[in-house]
């Protein structure tokens, strides 16, 4: 992974290039607005600090659409041939990805027939196990069409990018409020 203080200043620097490019396409937002496109223009400037080389970047880069303003903001940080490779790239993963999970799913029905018992404990933790990797692929982007070993992968790396985004908004809350004056 990069430097943290150059990771920060690249997301800071394309939160806002996206920001611009999403605000001079809506001259008159609301409230709610404003809030999608600062939510959106941190996801994919968080994605492209990345430089789309981890799973879940080109997850978030494939996610955008024309109808929220995102794919412009992509567009605009990252090219349009670049978020177009992504786009035709990662539809491929999945279609592939579910067709193997389908296969998958049917071959373990059939081996499931065979009945034998496991101990209480064991069935237990592997129940928790799975549940807690059904949420966990939820959470990160891209991760539903990933196998365990880079899904932890993935999210530690993802939630790197989180506090680094976290990190950066928290400083810029707290240097755009200035406290009045005392009298």
């Amino acid at each position: 992974m990069r430097n943290p203080s150059s990771l920060k200043r690249d997301f800071l620097k394309k939160w806002l290039m996206g920001l611009q490019i999403y605000t001079t396409t809506n001259r008159n937002m609301t409230v709610a607005d404003r809030k999608r496109a600062i939510k959106l223009s941190a996801d994919i400037a968080l994605a492209s600090s990345r430089n789309c080389a981890t799973r879940w970047s080109r997850a978030v880069i494939a996610g955008t659409s024309v109808h929220d303003g995102s794919f412009l903001v992509a567009n605009g940080l990252l090219g349009r041939a670049v978020c177009e490779r992504i786009k035709q790239s990662s539809s491929k993963i999945t279609r592939s990805s579910w067709s193997s999970g389908k296969i998958l799913k049917r071959s373990r029905r059939v081996g499931r027939r065979k009945k034998c018992r496991k101990p209480a404990a064991e069935w237990i933790a592997r129940r928790l196990v799975q549940k807690r990797t059904r949420t966990l692929r939820g959470l990160v982007p891209g991760g539903e069409f990933m196998d365990e070993v880079s899904l932890i992968e993935e999210t530690l790396d993802y939630i790197l990018a989180l506090q680094t985004q976290v990190d950066v908004m928290r400083c810029l809350a707290t240097t755009a409020y200035v406290a009045p004056p005392s009298l």
